[in-house]
């Protein structure tokens, strides 16, 4: 959809779902290929950038937070790695009960250089005790057909435990499920959380999203997992993913970062900051088309900084 040689007739609408796991020049390239398109992103986590744009009014924003009906909250936990044992014994009790659970690991193999328990090990220890019949594995680099037979017998309730990469991360719907164990979830990001807490509760049962983390906790990820803990409000989250990661360049490619500038220094000059946006705003009111000889300047200096096209990039999110 987004490379050059696909062309649309009429293209009007451009709906991006799962907005975080595209780029911004992904967003803008497929809203180019309309004349009058516009651009509706939709995501249950907003990117800091996106957040941003929206708190400067420079997205609109639709909100919908209920949930569907008969769905209830997820109970979400944090635990340590050393009670791994428990967690295991909890889902055998499950299992026991007719019960489903995705086990989420970070790394597909496992890794000299990383600390962390791959899905393909977690797998097999998994299976062996809980029986071989009762666990199944998914992840990126399986072969299409074998992932799909894999997706396919978990969905069709033959399996009752999968282990998974973040392949499952979006799309996947399994109502029966409900149980998320997420090992080593200081590893991961907080869009990514709650995602993949959102593949349970998906049903009319009670559901549980555990999050694994390995003792001791840096201050970043204990403030990542506390917050998870806390809501289930992907807006909340999302405010707190901003105020951690920075909100990007709102002008530019980067989805979280302290925004970059050629000529200013946020911390130096904020008075400065300030003084500019004021003047924007005024030499847009009073010549909003940009003619004067001060306007023709301002379009000028927007060539030659090569922001004319980057200012294009606020409409996509």
């Amino acid at each position: 959809m987004f490379q050059q040689d696909v062309e649309f007739r009429d293209l009007r609408l451009a709906i991006v779902d799962e907005q975080h796991r595209f780029g911004v020049r992904q967003r803008l390239e497929l809203g180019r290929k309309g004349a009058a398109a516009d651009v509706l992103v939709m995501t249950a986590t907003p990117i800091p950038r996106s957040l941003s744009l929206a708190q400067y009014g420079d997205m609109d924003v639709s909100v919908l937070d209920e949930k569907p009906p008969g769905r209830k909250p997820i109970t979400t936990a944090l635990v340590p790695t050393s009670r791994l044992d428990e967690i295991t014994e909890r889902l055998r009790r499950a299992i026991t009960e007719g019960r489903q659970a995705y086990w989420v690991c970070p790394l597909v193999e496992e890794s000299e250089s990383v600390d962390m328990t791959a899905a393909e090990e977690r797998f097999k220890r998994l299976r062996a005790a809980l029986g071989e019949g009762h666990v199944g594995l998914v992840h990126g680099q399986m072969p299409p057909a074998d992932k799909d037979a894999a997706m396919a017998k978990f969905q069709n309730g033959e399996t009752s435990v999968l282990v998974a990469t973040t392949v499952i991360e979006v799309g996947v719907n399994v109502p029966n499920a409900t149980i998320m164990v997420i090992e080593r979830a200081e590893s991961f990001g907080l869009a990514q959380l709650h995602q993949l807490r959102g593949r349970v509760g998906r049903g009319d049962q009670a559901s549980t999203c555990l999050l694994l983390y390995q003792a001791p906790l840096s201050e970043a990820g204990e403030k990542r997992l506390r917050i998870m803990r806390e809501t289930e409000d992907g807006f909340r989250i999302a405010e707190t993913d901003l105020e951690m990661r920075g909100a990007g360049d709102l002008i530019g490619t980067a989805q979280s970062g302290l925004p970059r500038f050629r000529i200013a220094d946020l911390e130096r000059q904020a008075g400065l900051m300030a003084t500019a946006q004021s003047d924007a705003r005024n030499l847009l009111s009073q010549d909003p088309e940009l003619t004067s000889d001060r306007g023709k300047a301002a379009r000028f200096l927007l060539w030659f900084m090569e922001q004319d096209q980057a200012i294009r990039l606020i409409s996509v999110g």
